[in-house]
């Protein structure tokens, strides 16, 4: 949706818009790393959510807390991790999308290409949260690289669709 200078960007409609979309997403990445895992079982022992919360100095009982669901344990506190992150950036994609189109080119894919790199190749490595690049398998960045496309796609489905329902005119 391109605005004409008539229309404005109803901020609240892209916010619920973003919202949604991102914790639709977030399930969409889920689900995409259960059919090609990014990490080894070894290195996911500890996964880059949990490593991250211990490197800002939430203790262990937290960010390897669990709860437990069909006789499984599930790590709740990378679950939050991984929504907050997937809603948090489909709120920002949806809102600066609104304001700048441009930003929709490859239906989302490009935006999700560049968080990966900003985050897997740059930031997170940085850190010393996850591995130099260099030192991750393929299969890491394989999976990380389609999964960030697959994730920002939906988040680009989802959220455009939702916020042309809130804002269409009755």
């Amino acid at each position: 949706m391109h605005l004409n200078k008539a229309q404005k960007v109803d901020l609240k409609a892209a916010i619920i818009a973003g919202t949604a979309a991102g914790v639709i997403s977030g399930f969409v990445k889920l689900g995409w790393e259960n059919v090609l895992p990014p990490r080894t079982p070894e290195r996911d022992a500890v996964n880059p959510p949990q490593t991250l919360m211990e490197q800002f100095g939430i203790p262990k009982k937290i960010t390897r807390g669990t709860y437990t669901y069909s006789e499984q344990k599930m790590p709740w506190a990378s679950f939050l991790m991984h929504f907050g992150f997937s809603t948090s950036f489909a709120v920002i994609y949806e809102v600066l999308s609104e304001y700048k189109p441009f930003l929709r080119k490859g239906s989302g894919a490009i935006f999700g290409l560049a968080i990966w790199v900003a985050f897997h190749i740059g930031i997170m490595p940085m850190m010393k949260t996850v591995p130099n690049p260099k030192d991750q398998p393929s299969e890491e960045h394989i999976s990380e690289a389609l999964g960030h496309i697959a994730w920002m796609w939906t988040n680009d489905i989802v959220g455009r669709e939702l916020y042309r329902r809130l804002t269409a005119k009755k």
